[in-house]
């Protein structure tokens, strides 16, 4: 067996053991109820849209289209991560530009503990936007506070791994329209 057959395998034996937490529709009709929101609160201060990449692809792909006004798009990349499994220190990978001044939409797949967005919204605000908002597709339900919330919230999820819907497991099914969580031992 080749690796990419092997590599293939694995991947649909872990999609078919994964739970569906949230279907396709489900995960559609959040996304309306988000545009509606954020077009109430945003949708004339002509805001700059920042995607946290590269978890935000597809959320972002999916929201940015239900946004009727005008809008700026950009992209930020941080990590706290790089080669180690537990988080590090902030490392921009893409800093933020010209936010002063503006209202500013940050876009991210998940919020689980908080601690990446709020360095993001901190960094932003230090540089002098007139505001900062929030948005992420995924909420992680978790038995602690966090360090902050969003503004703008899709769905909640269980203190799983979860996936689909941009987010991925072990680099896989980011493009699943839908989210799943792994499955749990027995």
């Amino acid at each position: 067996m080749t690796k990419k057959s092997s590599c293939y395998l694995d991947a649909m034996a872990m999609l078919e053991a994964a739970d569906e937490i949230h279907s396709p529709q489900v995960c559609e009709q959040a996304l309306q109820h988000m545009a509606q929101d954020i077009t109430r609160d945003l949708g004339e201060t002509y805001p700059l849209v920042l995607a946290v990449m590269g978890g935000a692809v597809v959320f972002t792909g999916k929201l940015l289209p239900l946004l009727k006004f005008p809008l700026d798009f950009d992209y930020i990349h941080i990590t706290r991560y790089g080669d180690r499994l537990q988080g590090g220190e902030f490392e921009w990978l893409r800093e933020p530009y010209e936010v002063a001044g503006r209202d500013v939409l940050v876009l991210d797949d998940i919020l689980d503990e908080g601690h990446t967005m709020k360095a993001i919204v901190a960094e932003i605000m230090a540089r002098g936007a007139n505001s900062c908002h929030s948005a992420v597709f995924a909420n992680k339900l978790l038995p602690k506070n966090k360090a902050i919330t969003a503004d703008y919230v899709g769905l909640d999820v269980p203190n799983r791994f979860v996936f689909g819907f941009g987010m991925d497991a072990k680099k896989l099914w980011r493009n699943l329209d839908g989210i799943y969580a792994m499955s749990e031992p027995d």
